[in-house]
């Protein structure tokens, strides 16, 4: 017991250091001063039971009993800011049983939990390691270059500071560099410049129309065609057109590195058959951005990442043929869809349908021992009151602060939607695999959250081993 004792503080204690830096990065909470945020939730993590500790052997700890975490949670399903009995399902991460279900069948709005299948879909397949390059090649005309799409919405005209330690993402400047040296070599200093959108297929505009959480969904943008490019994982305006937009930045730094670009940029495809590559830059690992899109609900980063399962799939490179492919990809891993009926990567749409069921069977393949490809799916979830969409929440007012640093969970939120699913170590310290869905509630959506949030605090605090 000394041993799984110390392995729980030492990972309490990395996740306290974990939020201390993260704090330093994004400021202080809620107007406190950073040292008495950091005390103040250091008191509370360091004895509790690490969210992501090794699932097998003794650390496992007992398995809870259905009747267990049903005296723990049905009680906290009747809150009327929910509206209706939320739909749920709590399985055992270690070996996937069920353990828990109310309305674990019904497909209901998950909201931005969509992009936990999203993550999967994308580590499975193209995988871990894949990467997304933007490409310049010579066009058909002589005198041209196009630059073309690879559907990487994290290329930068910035220095790539912006994202921190998180990563470094590819840099247009760097592109239009390599592109002048290139072209220099030949004796080349004057271009005209065309721009390739069409490895993406159907509508660029998503269900929900022109809207500040998502861009157009096109495969040559820059900044996730933020107007204001410094701007990473809030709302944001958008550009309307961001191949054209990239384009014209890309000849402003060709400009600068030595190449006249005659002209505006101008729509156009790249030669077929293999046309020798000029310069290419590529986005960072899918491990990364699968984080990164999970952490801080990322939506452009979630489409793009479902084309790319697409493309992998032999699927169009659109919302259709994005979650044609995730679906087989999951239901190649075991998951059963069901009743689920995804129309987007990002859980934008209204449309979107998940059950609990699907959630729980996706997270708990993720944590499984024979997929450590996975693993990303679970480090990019946010850790409750200390990252990502769960920074502001878990705090000490909230009644669920106890389960602050040990909840590691997705959210949702649309109008009258509120969900949350991802894993938590229960008290004897089994990792459970949780998802609630709550999408028939109308009004100010804070108490439905904060309804969610004590669910998954009861399952931090339940050693439901008996009734």
């Amino acid at each position: 017991m000394a041993g799984i004792r110390s392995k729980a503080i030492a990972a309490a204690l990395a996740a306290i250091v974990l939020a201390v830096l993260t704090t330093l990065v994004h400021g202080s909470w809620r107007g406190e001063p950073l040292a008495a945020r950091a005390d103040e939730k250091t008191k509370r993590v360091a004895s509790a039971q690490p969210v992501l500790a090794p699932v097998s052997g003794e650390a496992a700890g007992a398995t809870p009993t259905e009747a267990g975490i049903r005296a723990a949670l049905d009680p906290l399903t009747k809150a009327t800011a929910l509206g209706a009995p939320p739909a749920i399902a709590v399985v055992d991460a270690l070996t996937g049983k069920a353990l828990y279900g109310a309305n674990q069948d019904r497909a209901a709005t998950p909201a931005s939990t969509t992009k936990i299948t999203t993550a999967v879909a994308a580590l499975t397949a193209p995988g871990p390691d894949h990467r997304i390059a933007t490409r310049v090649v010579p066009g058909a005309t002589p005198g041209t270059i196009v630059l073309v799409g690879g559907g990487d919405p994290t290329l930068t005209a910035l220095d790539g500071q912006q994202y921190g330690s998180a990563y470094r993402p590819a840099r247009l400047s760097d592109l239009a560099a390599a592109t002048a040296n290139a072209l220099k070599a030949t004796g080349t200093t004057q271009v005209k410049l065309q721009y390739d959108t069409t490895l993406y297929t159907g509508p660029a505009l998503h269900a929900i129309g022109v809207n500040e959480n998502i861009a157009p969904v096109v495969s040559l943008m820059v900044d996730e065609g933020r107007v204001d490019p410094t701007v990473v994982g809030k709302e944001s305006n958008r550009v309307p057109s961001p191949g054209i937009d990239a384009a014209k930045k890309f000849a402003a730094l060709l400009k600068t590195a030595g190449i006249t670009v005659d002209g505006t940029p101008a729509q156009g495809t790249a030669p077929t058959g293999g046309a020798p590559e000029l310069a290419s830059v590529q986005s960072p690992p899918m491990s990364a951005m699968v984080e990164q899109m999970l952490t801080f609900s990322d939506n452009d980063l979630a489409e793009a990442l479902l084309r790319q399962v697409a493309i992998a799939g032999g699927q169009p490179a659109s919302f259709q043929g994005g979650t044609v492919a995730a679906r087989k990809v999951l239901e190649g891993l075991g998951v059963n869809y069901g009743a689920s009926a995804l129309k987007d990567g990002s859980g934008l749409d209204k449309e979107d349908r998940l059950t609990p069921q699907t959630l729980v069977q996706t997270l708990a393949v993720a944590a499984s021992q024979p997929h450590p490809e996975l693993r990303w799916a679970l480090t990019g979830l946010p850790i409750a009151g200390f990252t990502g969409t769960l920074t502001e929440r878990y705090g000490p007012n909230s009644g669920s602060a106890d389960a602050a640093g040990v909840v590691r969970a997705k959210t949702g939120s649309l109008t009258g939607v509120s969900t949350l699913s991802g894993l938590v170590r229960d008290r004897d310290g089994r990792l459970l695999a949780f998802a609630i869905l709550a999408d028939k509630f109308t009004g100010d959506p804070d108490p439905a959250r904060a309804a969610i949030d004590r669910m998954a605090a009861a399952l931090a605090d339940c050693g439901c081993t008996t009734a």
